[in-house]
Parts: structure tokens; sequence; C-alpha cells
């Protein structure tokens, strides 16, 4: 038995099939990955074919029109159809995650070769529940006096099939499949799993679809920090994290102005995270240290508090490290982790997209307020870290 992991997206998208992947390999598992050009697997010794284009290049470059969206999704669905019909067998595993048209060529590819096939959200807000929306597609809002969520996660049948259905049902026609009506359900399927804590992204019962809830896949990150940060680090008070990720960040060197302001605010340093937005230091001064690719795990617990983007991997790492954050939400997945955090008292959720000093300030005050700061410590230790083991089980045990 092989088993294919299927992924494409940035880095949130990657590591959890990277921790699955190792996981795996430990138990004797042969693997093999398929994802975007960057996605690094060789470095984990894990055999990889890349597939599509670069996502930090599509990223940080020109944004498309919506109006492309289509094509893109149809390019991509053909892609990962032909990766994994390339490797799979009607005696492998394929698991899939990353964008929509990917999980559904990949699935297209599995059910093609009869092979045993998983869909994994790593998000909630991904699956449909009545207990929370679905993100929206900014080209084809839902109408403003909807606001049920079991109505909205209706209409959003009708939003997938507009979107990549044709995408979708053109990859499955063309080996031999029959189109099917609702893309949205067949791709995710009955039983799709779900790589969150229980904690920080609960599946609610009851809901009608039945989900494996798996915990986070977590992957080790055994890198030592940059040279001078540990000696930063141990040079003054514990400061406050700034990073927002894979987010482009139109306004990037205000949005790091901003970010830089409102912690000097509350007398802190700072550790500034360049990310894809390529956030760069205001003014050159000894309170600010510039970061590149960090390990998470090892800075975390030394700082007083994380203000990101809410990615679900960043909202992980920060959750258990027992730090307080600031969300600032940008896109998709993002609002819902904001929500979680406020929720459960382990930080502030900034009120949308574009924070001023002012209102990334009053964030950053309620976070390092005492309460918060003391739920923060009490949470981490609720956070599992066993989910890429459980994980690996289900597969190596079968279909339940």
């Amino acid at each position: 038995m092989q088993v294919i992991l299927s992924t494409y997206g940035s880095r949130g998208d990657v590591q959890p099939l990277a921790a699955l992947a190792l996981r795996l390999r430990a138990h004797g598992a042969r693997v093999t990955v398929c994802a975007p050009p960057d996605g690094e697997f060789e470095a984990l010794g894990v055999p990889a074919v890349a597939v599509g284009e670069s996502v930090r290049a599509l990223v940080t470059g020109p944004r498309p029109a919506p109006s492309e969206l289509p094509r893109r999704a149809a390019v991509l669905a053909a892609q990962f159809r032909t990766a994994v019909s390339e490797l799979a067998g009607p005696e492998d595993v394929v698991i899939a995650t990353g964008l929509f048209p990917t999980v559904a060529g990949a699935r297209a590819a599995a059910e093609r070769a009869g092979a045993r096939f998983h869909a994994v959200a790593l998000q909630p807000c991904m699956l449909p529940s009545p207990y929370h929306r679905p993100f929206e597609y900014p080209m084809l809002p839902y109408p403003p006096e909807v606001t049920d969520a079991q109505r909205l996660w209706d209409l959003n049948i009708s939003t997938m099939n507009a979107l990549f259905g044709e995408a979708v049902n053109t990859v499955r026609t063309s080996i031999g499949l029959p189109a099917v009506d609702n893309v949205r359900d067949h791709a995710y399927g009955e039983r799709p799993w779900l790589a969150t804590d229980p904690v920080l992204g609960p599946w609610r019962q009851p809901a009608p679809l039945a989900v494996e809830q798996t915990g986070a896949w977590l992957l080790d990150d055994e890198r030592p920090l940059p040279e001078g940060l540990s000696e930063f680090l141990d040079a003054g008070e514990a400061p406050v994290y700034v990073g927002y990720g894979s987010m482009p960040l139109q306004g990037a060197p205000e949005a790091a102005e901003v970010a830089v302001a409102a912690v000097r605010a509350h007398g802190r340093r700072l550790v500034l995270a360049q990310g894809w937005a390529g956030l760069a230091g205001v003014d050159g001064a000894g309170d600010c240290f510039l970061v590149g690719e960090v390990n998470q795990q090892a800075l975390f617990p030394r700082c007083a508090a994380v203000i990101h983007h809410g990615g679900a991997g960043t909202t992980t790492a920060a959750g258990l490290a027992g730090a307080p954050q600031v969300v600032v939400p940008q896109i998709a997945d993002q609002p819902y982790w904001a929500r979680r955090v406020a929720d459960l008292g382990i930080g502030a959720a900034h009120d949308g997209p574009a924070a001023t000093t002012d209102s990334l300030a009053a964030a950053l005050d309620h976070a390092l307020a005492a309460p918060t700061r003391e739920r923060a410590r009490q949470v981490a230790p609720m956070i599992r870290t066993d989910g890429a083991e459980r994980a690996a089980r289900l597969v190596l045990d079968g279909p339940r």
C-alpha cells in the first residue's frame, strides 16, 4: 500500500501534510506527496511530485481578476487529477487537502483508480455546519438579509457549483466518471477528516455531517533561532511577535509602521517577521528584531504576545505556547480563528483586516491584560499534540 498525500496552498496547507507524512513513514508506510514546487518536502526526506506553479509567486505577484478564478480552478483540478492518477492504484490511499479544485481533482483520480480517499479540512469553516458560516467569495456574495448559518450553507452549494462545477466535472468526464450535481459535498464526502484541535477549532454536535476530528497535524520544528535572536530575547523584557505569514498585505510598509508604533505604545520590544509581504523595520532602532522564516515553536513561548493574521498553524502554535494573541484577519478562514481566540479568552480579534495604530494598540492592550495572559496559560496544556499520529493510525487501520 502506498499513501498519496495531496495539497496545494501556502505553508499552512503544506506543513500539516508534512507532519502526517513523517508519522506514516515512522510506521513503515510508503508515502508520496503531490504539492506545489515550494512545498520543501524533499528536505524532510519525503518523496514529492511538484504540481502547479509556485504558490508564493502567485500570492505575491499581480492580483488576478475575479473572472480568472474558474479558469485557474480548471487548470489546478486537471493538474492534480493527472499527478495523483500517475501514482494511485486500487490498493492505495489518497488523502487530499488544500484549495478546493485540487481536492476535487485528487478525488476524481482516486475514484478512477479504485483507491481509498479521504478529504481533509484544516479548519471547521470549510465544512457545512449550523454553527458557523461559510466564508464568502467576493465575486459571489451572499444576500445580506440571509444570516442563518444553515441557509448560507445551502446557498454555498450553488456558489461552489458556479465557481468550480465546470472545472470539476470536466476533469471527471475526461476520465469516464459521471458528472456530479453538488461538487462541494461530493469532493469532501460523507465522512471528511478535520485536522484541527478540538479546543481551538471544535466540531460542534449535533451536526448532519459525520466528521472525524483528529487534532491538528503538527510538524516538529528543530531549527535554531536566527543568529542574534536569542541574544535579543535575553537582553530585555519579552517582546511582542508580529507576523502576517503568507498574506501579501498590499499596504505592507504602512502595516509595519502601524505594528511597530502599536507595540511601542505599550513600551514593548518586538520581533517583526517579514513574511510574504516583506515587512521591514521602520527606523533601524534596537527594539525591533527583523526575522524571515522562524521556528515559532521555539520563539512564541518567549513572547509577551503574538500579533498575526489568523492562519490555523500560527493560531495553534501561539495557543500551544500559552502566548496571548491578537488576530488581524485578512481572508478565508482567518475571521473564524479570530472569533475562536476571542471566544476562548486567549486574545483579541481585531475588527477587520486593516489596523491603525490606535486599533492595534487597543487590541494588544486586551491581549496583555493579566486575565488574558492567565487564560492563555490555562488553555495551552489542553491542546492536543498527537493529531498526526491519530490520523496515521486511521490510515493504517483502514476505513471506519
